[in-house]
């Protein structure tokens, strides 16, 4: 249990790590004009290749029968995975549950839902990204 518990702190000191170089090359991109889906698409395609590196050499074992080549592009579909659940997580919380619930909105404001609601669907990727890397990419003791 204690290793996995090591894994797991790894594993988030990684995540917060690569969260700001997404979020910092996302806000230098958007300050130097670029658009925001442009923005977007070029922190999440540079902390992936950086999660990546450091996930595989310092959270995960490599598993002996795969190919760098072949792990990065699970590495990658698993990452693009995670995207689609986290937009899933942001639409679902954003324009359909405080987006209908008028009496959520007068409780709270649209800027401290999108806070809220992200960092939930940060929550459950995380969760997502560390399972699913566990499975298809760590080498089985």
């Amino acid at each position: 249990m204690n290793k996995l518990m090591a894994q797991i702190m790894k594993f988030g000191v990684v995540g917060v790590i690569c969260f700001l170089i997404d979020f910092c090359l996302y806000t230098l991109c958007n300050a130097a004009g670029i658009p925001y889906l442009i923005s977007g698409f070029i922190g999440f395609i540079v902390s992936m290749v950086v999660n990546y590196l450091l996930s595989m050499k310092f959270v995960f074992a490599r598993k002996d029968d795969l190919s760098r080549r072949r792990e990065f592009i699970i590495f990658f579909v698993l990452s693009l995975i995670g995207l689609g659940l986290n937009e899933l997580c942001l639409y679902i919380g954003i324009d359909l549950i405080y987006g209908n619930w008028l009496w959520l909105q007068g409780l709270i404001s649209l800027g401290v839902c999108k806070t809220l609601v992200k960092l939930g669907a940060t929550g459950v990727v995380m969760v997502y990204n560390f399972i699913s890397r566990k499975i298809f990419l760590e080498k089985k003791d």
